[in-house]
């Protein structure tokens, strides 16, 4: 039962909350509600054209961006337009922002930048044209010097020419080295990047305290263990020693630190799997995994995990963890789209369904 007292705090949380921050919040609740329904699903999966997709979409919230699109239409022309809604409404909320909401919207960010500049890097030791680079990069992970990213021949001279200048500068330190840019150093170097953003946003949200902490740790923890075993996963059969395999693990997370032990000894995937059976807070997710693809299925099964956690975030009053979950809960109804897109453009209607996932979880 929650005592006066528990109740005058919670009340005056509240208004201080809502004061500064309350009409952003606003707007993210609004978001979620616009998310496509299982009846939108329903809907798309039975379109047997990208038109009639396209026509369907404009019966939702990307039909500002979407209804004057001419055909013949590509499934990458939709994906393109429905990530330019979600930008949008990102940058207006971002642009209303105070402190410290203001920051952590520009954490949410730092991921998507970490992933362009290892695109654009990896796309420039294939000799693969710039714009072409360009355009294939997150809206959100954009910054003034990314295009030169392609002169750089070494970690430091990465850093030195444009990276210094960046949010990720405080997490290139680690990376700082004189080691030629092949494709093994700049995934390591993706994963050392990612390694010192999470701690970082860890740290930021601890520091908030209340409810904003409690569902991030959450989230961060989760995200953590994920990255943790795909790393694994990815450097079975490389030469990525096992020492290395370690330093790229998180600080933190339900597998830390005696998963992580299990995982560096991993040689195989089932090897791999047992380490999760072993976490409960992972147990779940393996239970689902049948002979087949594993790698597909497991990532699918990352994101339904991830989902859940993010509608969770709704069930709280007062926390900036809803900003965080409805980004993703929108980036992972790109993902469906684009799946559904590809599927209708590939006529391959009879697996539309095999790769969404469940987003919002309206019965939770």
């Amino acid at each position: 039962m929650t005592t006066a007292t528990e109740g005058v705090a919670w009340g005056m949380e509240g208004m201080l909350f809502n004061a500064k921050d309350g009409f952003n919040e606003g707007i993210v609740r609004g978001l979620k509600s616009g998310l496509l329904t299982a009846q939108d699903y329903a809907n798309l999966t039975q379109c047997e054209t990208l038109d009639d997709v396209k026509l369907h979409l404009c019966s939702t919230d990307y039909v500002s961006v979407i209804q004057n699109e001419p055909s013949p239409l590509h499934p990458s022309t939709i994906v393109t337009k429905c990530t330019q809604k979600v930008v949008e409404d990102f940058e207006m909320v971002r642009c209303a922002a105070s402190e410290p909401l203001a920051t952590f919207l520009d954490f949410l960010t730092y991921g998507h930048m970490i992933d362009n500049v290892v695109l654009i890097v990896t796309g420039a030791l294939h000799e693969r044209d710039m714009q072409e680079l360009l355009d294939k990069c997150h809206p959100l992970g954009m910054f003034d010097s990314i295009a030169t990213l392609a002169v750089a021949s070494n970690m430091r001279e990465l850093y030195r020419l444009v990276l210094v200048d960046t949010p990720l500068a405080p997490y290139f330190s680690e990376c700082v080295s004189s080691e030629d840019l092949d494709e093994m150093n700049v995934e390591i170097m993706r994963n050392v990047l990612y390694k010192a953003y999470l701690a970082d946003f860890l740290q930021f949200c601890e520091s908030m305290g209340g409810a904003t902490a409690n569902l991030m740790r959450e989230i961060l923890h989760f995200e953590a263990d994920r990255r943790a075993i795909n790393i694994t996963i990815n450097s079975l059969d490389t030469e990525l020693s096992r020492d290395d395999r370690r330093r790229l693990f998180s600080e933190f997370g339900a597998l830390h630190p005696v998963g992580h032990q299990d995982l560096v000894a991993c040689d195989d995937f089932d090897q791999v799997r047992a380490v999760m059976d072993n976490t409960p807070a992972l147990h779940a997710i393996t239970q689902k995994i049948t002979p087949g693809n594993v790698d597909t299925l497991l990532e699918k099964h990352f994101y339904e995990y991830e989902q859940k956690i993010c509608a969770s975030c709704f069930l709280e009053q007062f926390n900036y963890a809803v900003f965080y979950a409805i980004l993703r809960m929108r980036e992972q109804e790109i993902r469906n789209v684009m799946w559904i897109a590809e599927c209708v453009a590939q006529d391959c209607r009879n697996r539309v369904t095999d790769g969404l996932v469940s987003v919002g979880l309206e019965n939770l």
